[in-house]
């Protein structure tokens, strides 16, 4: 019988644990002819009382196992974390707050059976409960992301899929620092199934993605999967050198052919503020790649264990 390793990232989730529990458990009970299961929690240097509440799931289920990090890592940590820990033949990543509708679990797994696919991941059709400049903004991103990375990154897609072994070690073979798991996904390859749904409400809780962390995580993804932004700040250097040198010949020929001298200060700031714009954008491009490559060279590591069930389970 296959086992599937269910790897749920947490950060102040101490509302959702418990309810996220008896939720997938329904699924587990229901597939228990099926598969075997296990329950992979990574707290991710949680606030609240999410570690409490891991340590009572571990005590009371055997099934129930849980990563705590000596400090907030964050969900790209814990996702790593969570599929370099699973010991299923299976392994799918979900999140706590009950967004991933856990029912899909057993059509997922049934997918994986026929040995057609190797993944069996989830986008959703709507963005409901989201703001309209998050909504805004989550669009944008996927056009602009799909014209400069040559890897796919499909428009609404969850983090929630169920993956085989295989697939699982081949993403945890890559050890990079600077992690966006949505493109690693694709990188890899193999055939994926796409199920499509109704984005959920959070079933308790708030949200930890506000509109900076967002922005951040879009700019990480654009420049782990494309060098593009270098070429277009290279090609704007070379537009601007022409324009330049276009600028300089008419006012060469206007001062000597018609003794009409350049004048005009506005014009003149205009100017400078503008190109100093643009050669601030250019250096914040080649800057954002240069600071992710200095982190990579210093090789730290991803994520850093402060506890895990077994502390628990000895204790017994």
């Amino acid at each position: 019988m296959k086992k599937i390793s269910i790897v749920v990232p947490c950060y102040n989730e101490e509302e959702s644990i418990p309810l996220f529990y008896k939720e997938v458990d329904k699924v587990t009970e229901k597939m228990q002819e099926k598969a075997k299961f296990e329950f992979l929690f990574v707290n991710d240097g949680s606030k609240d009382k999410t570690l409490e509440e891991l340590r009572k799931l571990a005590k009371k289920d055997d099934r129930v196992r849980y990563i705590s990090f000596s400090r907030n890592f964050g969900k790209e940590a814990a996702m790593y974390a969570g599929l370099e820990n699973a010991k299923g033949d299976y392994v799918t990543t979900m999140d706590a707050d009950l967004q991933d509708p856990p029912s899909l679990l057993e059509e997922m797994f049934d997918t994986l059976e026929t040995g057609e696919y190797d993944c069996c991941a989830t986008k959703s059709t709507s963005r409901n409960g989201y703001s309209f400049l998050r909504k805004t903004f989550t669009k944008w991103f996927y056009k602009i992301i799909g014209k400069l990375s040559k890897t796919e990154m499909v428009a609404g897609a969850r983090d929630f899929r169920l993956m085989t072994r295989q697939m699982v070690d081949a993403i945890i073979s890559m050890k990079e620092y600077n992690r966006y798991s949505k493109g690693l996904f694709s990188f890899v390859g193999f055939n994926t199934k796409w199920i499509e749904f109704e984005n959920q409400e959070r079933v308790a809780g708030t949200t930890k993605w506000n509109f900076w962390k967002l922005f951040s995580y879009a700019i990480d993804g654009i420049v782990a999967f494309s060098t593009t932004p270098l070429l277009i700040a290279a090609l704007l250097g070379i537009i601007f050198c022409f324009i330049a040198f276009v600028m300089i010949i008419v006012i060469i020929v206007k001062t000597l052919a018609f003794g009409d001298p350049v004048s005009g200060w506005p014009s003149l700031a205009c100017i400078i503020f503008f190109v100093g714009g643009i050669n601030l954008f250019c250096t914040g491009i080649i800057g954002e790649y240069l600071a992710k490559t200095y982190l990579e060279t210093k090789q730290r590591p991803i994520y850093i264990v402060k506890e895990t069930e077994e502390s628990i389970r000895k204790q017994k």
